[in-house]
């Protein structure tokens, strides 16, 4: 019999058993660290006591009754992270691409709420990933995500990435037609898909008072960064900044489906009952999972030390990329990318720290991504180091 799963997806054939901390075992008892995390998503690592407590405890009791009741469980989610980011209100789904879609329609639901129908335009970066709806492939420049997808919604443009005078031309150009069309600048801190790309220094400051300067709203989108991975909470807290939308997903729950849109009670007030909603968004088992994994992160000396601890790592790869040759590296706290020079495909580097037992992430750009659950030790971190210098070695040798 073929495979009844759609091959969409272009599999490894490898498969876990269970996961222990930051280590991934297979039915034979092969280890395996963890420098994937699941794309981003397990904030915590595997089995983390807290998490799978919270989890069991929630599982006993309610899974799901819809948002046409309360959910206590989802009011203090809500509370937290809005206190957290400095916003008012959050609406909860189950997925990033939700979430960003869902940013989306609240920046354009804002704008005809405020009169100014005529804005609708969402300037992204190019080689932004925001999800792979429909609409969000439009927000999307890439062909490669594109390809057979056709046609594009309109409704969303580009800007060079971290081109902030080619951004600024485009909304003066837009201002000086009388009937702006920009609703609103959505920007990734560090484009992870687009191969750990940070924004230079000091750009989101700048973005944050060319949005106000122009009349459109800034989306933050820290689907992938967002939750620590940054060292910080929410990525733009280094800039000093806030955002007017706020998409969150991946590593939210840790594990557990989950997306999240905060934003300011001036954008939130054009939400009216039936403008949007969610059926599964929101449940107990998914806000007993985020709460369990914001119980972690926000204990007194845990981001101070994944800071210290992302120096380290960052510390250590400039090391061997200096030392190597081969590649440079860019990103920020546990969002590494490792770019190579053409000779070396980042797939073949992925393959071969996996024969070595390391599980990391291919992204654009020939890059590979570092993305470690944000639990990852000081002596992870160096078996990492050691297994990544062992490997450039012997592929240079090649």
């Amino acid at each position: 019999m073929t495979n009844a799963v759609m091959g969409n997806y272009g599999r490894i054939d490898l498969a876990f058993d269970h996961g222990e901390g930051n280590w991934l075992v297979t039915a034979d008892g092969t280890r395996y660290l963890d420098c994937a995390a699941g794309i981003a998503v397990n904030t915590l690592g595997h089995g983390h006591p807290h998490l799978v407590a919270a989890l069991k405890a929630q599982a006993d009791k309610l899974w799901h009754v819809s948002n046409l009741y309360q959910i206590p469980e989802q009011k203090r989610l809500a509370e937290r992270l809005c206190a957290l980011s400095g916003l008012d209100q959050a609406f909860f789904c189950n997925s990033g691409a939700e979430a960003t879609e869902g940013a989306v329609k609240m920046a354009r639901r804002a704008m005809h709420h405020r009169g100014e129908t005529s804005r609708h335009t969402i300037l992204c970066s190019e080689g932004a990933f925001h999800g792979r709806t429909i609409a969000m492939l439009a927000a999307t420049d890439r062909p490669a995500f594109r390809e057979g997808f056709g046609p594009m919604p309109e409704g969303f443009d580009h800007f060079p990435f971290g081109n902030m005078n080619a951004l600024r031309d485009r909304l003066v150009a837009d201002a000086e037609t009388g009937q702006p069309e920009i609703a609103a600048v959505m920007i990734e801190s560090v484009q992870g898909e687009g191969g750990a790309k940070p924004l230079p220094e000091r750009f989101l400051a700048e973005l944050r008072s060319l949005t106000e300067e122009f009349g459109c709203l800034l989306i933050a989108d820290e689907v992938q960064i967002g939750v620590g991975r940054s060292g910080h909470l929410f990525s733009y807290e280094a800039s000093e900044i806030k955002p007017d939308i706020v998409a969150m997903a991946k590593g939210l729950a840790g594990g557990f489906p989950i997306g999240a849109v905060l934003t300011t009670d001036e954008v939130g007030k054009a939400m009216t009952p039936g403008s949007h909603g969610s059926t599964f968004g929101g449940n107990p088992l998914a806000m007993a999972a985020a709460n369990a994994v914001l119980d972690v992160l926000l204990e007194d000396d845990f981001m101070p030390d994944l800071r210290a601890r992302a120096k380290v790592l960052a510390d250590g790869v400039d090391a061997i990329a200096e030392d190597c040759g081969m590649f440079c590296r860019r990103g920020n706290g546990f969002l590494q990318g490792l770019v190579f020079q053409a000779e070396y495909t980042a797939g073949d580097v992925v393959a071969a720290l996996r024969e070595h037992h390391v599980l990391t992430v291919p992204a654009s750009e020939n890059t590979v991504r570092l993305l470690p659950p944000l639990t990852l030790t000081r002596d992870e971190i160096s078996h990492l180091l050691a297994v990544l210098k062992k490997t450039m070695t012997a592929m240079k040798k090649a």
